[in-house]
């Protein structure tokens, strides 16, 4: 015959006399795994923050690449070089507007202004919605 016993590992079945099996079933169900607490968005303004950071960040290089091709063209910079090339659509596409606003017979002083203006004001534009959105 073959021992049926429980094991000595099991809870609550010790051999010998007078002990009695633990109330409940013999194994105990695994339990619920722990509910995670509800994400909750965070009210801290982080995304405000993040897009006047982008609005601030895209007017700086709007404005960089005007001042670089306002620069390449007062040093006389090579016209057919890939990079200037470049630099020189890049302002024009970001100085459409404005391109002929000032006609002067000075041609260092016309690209100046033509391409100073716009890049001024995507600064101070860029800038001050940046920073009305950070006070948000």
């Amino acid at each position: 015959m073959t021992d049926t016993r429980p094991l000595p590992e099991e809870p609550g079945y010790g051999y010998g006399y007078g002990h009695a099996p633990a109330p409940g079933p013999r194994y105990a169900e695994p339990a619920a795994p722990p509910v995670a607490p509800a994400v909750r968005r965070r009210r801290d303004g982080s995304g405000t923050r993040r897009t006047a950071l982008v609005i601030h960040t895209v007017a700086d290089v709007a404005a960089a690449f005007l001042g670089l091709w306002i620069l390449l063209y007062l040093l006389q910079a090579n016209h057919a070089n890939v990079f200037v090339g470049f630099v020189e659509d890049v302002a024009d596409a970001l100085s459409w507007w404005s391109r002929d606003i000032f006609t002067m017979d000075t041609e260092n002083l016309r690209v100046l202004l033509n391409y100073g203006l716009p890049a001024v004001l995507y600064l101070a534009v860029g800038h001050g919605i940046a920073l009305r959105l950070r006070r948000f």
